[in-house]
């Protein structure tokens, strides 16, 4: 594999965040006096960044704010979110196995997430995760993000990958969609937060747990 670059998403794919962002949102939208939301419509909303969630989490449950109380939102939620980062969030069952394999095996090994980066690194440090990735690029780190390719080649040129095979593990419709943009093969999660089964989204391969992503990635 010493030619192959392999690139996850965050959210839904790596690590299980959905219980903090929950709680984040929360937080805000109590703030904001509004009603709070089930953790299983906020999995639905994750994917597009913190500012894009909160909008959406705002409405749901009565419809945007002015922009410069949107503003505040964003802060009150930014700042709360810094602070639970990890607090409920961990690796899916096999995350860590399946990245020393891959790294053992010598596959370059990046992160590609809509994130922002800013909160993207701390959390891949806090979960011990970083180590394992040669490139971390969130949702500002380029002008563009998943799904525009741009996202998705800007990493692989940040990590050194020139030619050979790439691909992209993720779990919604944004991470297949800059796969396909960017003419890499993607490999959809079942586990993820997408409300829509991957299985009718595209991708090119499906797994159901991480156990089985070097196994695919050897036979391809």
């Amino acid at each position: 594999m010493q030619d192959i670059a392999v690139i996850f998403d965050l959210d839904g794919t790596l690590v299980d965040t959905a219980p903090d962002l929950h709680d984040a949102l929360n937080h805000t939208l109590a703030r904001a006096g509004r009603d709070t939301m089930d953790i299983e419509h906020v999995q639905g909303l994750i994917g597009h960044g913190a500012r894009a969630l909160l909008q959406k989490g705002l409405t749901a449950t009565g419809g945007m704010p002015e922009n410069e109380r949107f503003e505040e939102l964003v802060a009150i939620f930014f700042a709360y979110y810094k602070e639970h980062l990890s607090d409920n969030s961990k690796p899916f069952d096999g995350v860590v196995d399946a990245l020393e394999a891959l790294r053992a095996e010598g596959a370059k090994l990046g992160v590609c997430t809509n994130k922002s980066i800013g909160f993207a690194e701390p959390l891949l440090n806090e979960l011990d995760l970083t180590r394992h990735f040669t490139v971390i690029t969130g949702g500002d780190s380029f002008s563009v993000k998943k799904p525009d390719a741009g996202h998705i080649t800007g990493t692989l040129d940040l990590m050194g990958h020139n030619g050979g095979r790439a691909f992209m593990i993720g779990d919604s419709i944004n991470d297949i969609m800059a796969a396909r943009n960017a003419g890499i093969p993607s490999v959809a999660v079942t586990f993820g937060y997408t409300e829509t089964p991957v299985q009718e989204l595209g991708p090119d391969h499906i797994i159901d747990h991480f156990n089985e992503l070097v196994p695919l990635i050897k036979s391809l």
